[in-house]
């Protein structure tokens, strides 16, 4: 079905209006009218060909958020009508190791589908993401979305959300842990807000003091400049865990040494180049330097529903789909609090 979208045409382009093609729904498919979605660093490096392998026209957005339109006979959990959510996978081959273990991110029986700029099984080219007024997902990689949350608000939990509870939850930030979160921006305030909402004592890093207020706002317990090396040296070999969600270019060595014996500094943002890590850094005393990558369907359910109980869900500022090239400008500056989130109703102005 011929669907309104927006969309780049070439590396480095606007995003400009386009028309795309879903398909019609399968016997488990959901279709949604998309209501709301977030606006990811990730859709502005893929969709302006900043990242290798984009192909055009790229429709991005990955945290999706709208009502049920239409089901497939054989969909159990949705019926028209309802709010349903769809994030950075639509598929995987739900066969290989990983996605038996609910870690289809990490499918390796040919990769997961992602929902913009993969190859799409059911109509050939590749796929298109959220910027988009419709779109039609595998009830398996649908998700619910909790009544209570305001659903513009609720939309980048798809990806911003997920990206930081999963390696909260998965290192163990819990009552009598210290925990850092490196960089308040769209995944760093969500970090702040799951950490403390976990019981762990929350610890914000940031280079700006104009963020100091937010930080504790948000949920932290002390807020470090960056910056200020007298600041970090108090830090030292004191956190369990450490979540680093900044995209540009900085010093891992200075946060390796905050981290106490076994404790993790996970990475979750990704710098445009390569980090240099000394190995000193690492065994002594004995640390981890590890990663992340959003998380599997079932533990962004959980999330979902981590964040209904206890009423957490993004700082957003709504904008319409022709304001999506000057977010883009300003996200780049960090001139936003702290995730855009495009109301897609303006697609049909």
């Amino acid at each position: 079905m011929p669907t309104r979208a927006y969309a780049t045409q070439a590396p480095a382009g606007l995003a400009v209006p386009h028309s795309i093609t879903r398909r019609q729904p399968t016997p488990t498919d959901v279709a949604i009218d998309i209501m709301y979605c977030g606006v990811c660093h990730s859709d502005l490096h893929q969709a302006k060909g900043e990242w290798p392998g984009t192909q055009f026209p790229c429709v991005p957005g990955h945290e999706i958020l709208g009502r049920v339109s239409a089901v497939g006979p054989a969909v159990k959990k949705f019926k028209v009508g309802d709010l349903a959510a769809v994030g950075c996978m639509v598929d995987s081959c739900r066969s290989c190791a990983n996605c038996k273990n609910h870690q289809e991110q990490f499918c390796i029986g040919g990769g997961a589908t992602f929902t913009y700029n993969s190859a799409d099984k059911h109509l050939g080219g590749h796929t298109f993401g959220g910027y988009s007024e419709h779109i039609v997902v595998d009830e398996a990689f649908t998700l619910k979305v909790p009544a209570n949350l305001d659903p513009a608000a609720a939309a980048p939990l798809l990806c911003a959300g997920i990206t930081t509870y999963s390696p909260l939850r998965h290192w163990g930030a819990t009552k009598g842990k210290k925990v850092g979160i490196i960089g308040l921006g769209g995944l760093g305030h969500m970090g702040v807000k799951f950490s403390k909402a976990f019981g762990a004592h929350t610890v914000l890093f940031t280079t700006s003091q104009s963020k100091v207020e937010d930080g504790k706002r948000l949920g932290a317990d002390e807020v470090v400049i960056s910056k200020n090396m007298r600041a970090m040296m108090q830090q030292a070999s004191s956190f369990d865990l450490l979540i680093d969600t900044v995209s540009a270019d900085h010093d891992l060595n200075a946060y390796l040494g905050l981290l106490k014996l076994d404790g993790t500094l996970a990475i979750v943002g990704v710098s445009p180049n390569p980090q240099p890590v000394h190995a000193f850094s690492l065994i002594l005393p004995r640390r981890n330097l590890s990663g992340s990558l959003i998380g599997g369907i079932a533990e962004t359910q959980e999330m979902l529903d981590f964040c209904g109980k206890h009423n957490i869900a993004c700082d957003i500022e709504l904008i319409k789909i022709q304001q999506i090239n000057e977010a883009w400008e300003r996200m780049v500056k960090s001139d936003v609090k702290y995730r855009f989130v495009i109301d897609m109703a303006s697609i049909k102005a």
